[in-house]
């Protein structure tokens, strides 16, 4: 079980150096104009490419759920039990955290104008998105991840390409996420770049951690969502 906590720490850790990370360069890049289409086909290739590297790293340790809403959906499914759920959140959010504090030692400063790749709605999110739109957006883009994850890790013959598949369904929820909400679908993801922004007083960071409830609950219900759904379709009743 240690291992396990480790290597889900280790991998939340570096979804977010880099997923966050390209964020902030590719936002930065743009000299306040906002984030062209190639950037948002950046950011969201760039969280799918680290999903896609650490599935095959520590999949075979943990899983690689490097998100509660995975492990949520896992629990539900009885992949999981109570106690190690509570122990691969608790890793997941301190990797994110730990993640965002290795971003805040490369920029430094910096982050005041570049931000952290962090997630909102309003003033926050690129479309002007307000709180029931991100809300929902987060919902369903949850749920489309999440459900593909069920499917491609449920049967042995997809063991070779489910890496591939799942970080490919998160390029995808990207895609369309980018622009709506900064595309969470991972509580931790969202809530380790809020808080160590608004603790360094980067660009947005107080803002984001008021609006990360959002982005902790509206994944988890999708989550959940998908794991009952996909466990009522997958049944042979």
């Amino acid at each position: 079980m240690v291992k396990k906590c480790i290597a889900e720490f280790i991998g939340t850790a570096v979804l977010v150096i880099f997923g966050c990370g390209v964020a902030m360069t590719y936002g930065g890049m743009v000299d306040g104009a906002g984030v062209s289409g190639a950037g948002w086909v950046g950011i969201a290739l760039a969280f799918g490419l680290v999903i896609v590297a650490m599935a095959y790293s520590i999949g075979n340790i943990s899983g690689c759920h490097i998100n509660p809403a995975v492990s949520i959906a896992m629990l539900v499914n009885g992949k999981l039990s109570v106690q190690e759920f509570i122990a691969y959140v608790v890793s997941q959010f301190i990797g994110a955290i730990a993640g965002a504090l290795v971003l805040l030692a490369i920029f430094g400063s910096q982050i005041a104008t570049l931000g952290m790749g962090t997630n909102g709605f309003g003033e926050a999110s690129a479309l002007g998105i307000g709180v029931m739109g991100a809300f929902i957006a987060e919902v369903v883009l949850t749920f489309a991840f999440v459900i593909a994850i069920c499917g491609v890790t449920s049967k042995e013959k997809f063991t070779s390409t489910t890496g591939l598949v799942i970080g490919l369904a998160l390029t995808l929820v990207h895609l369309l996420g980018l622009p709506i909400t900064g595309t969470s679908v991972n509580p931790a993801r969202s809530f380790g770049p809020a808080l160590v922004s608004a603790l360094a007083g980067g660009n947005g960071g107080a803002l984001a951690l008021s609006q990360v409830w959002l982005f902790i609950v509206a994944p988890l219900i999708g989550g959940v969502l998908a794991a009952v759904v996909y466990k009522a379709l997958d049944s042979e009743e």
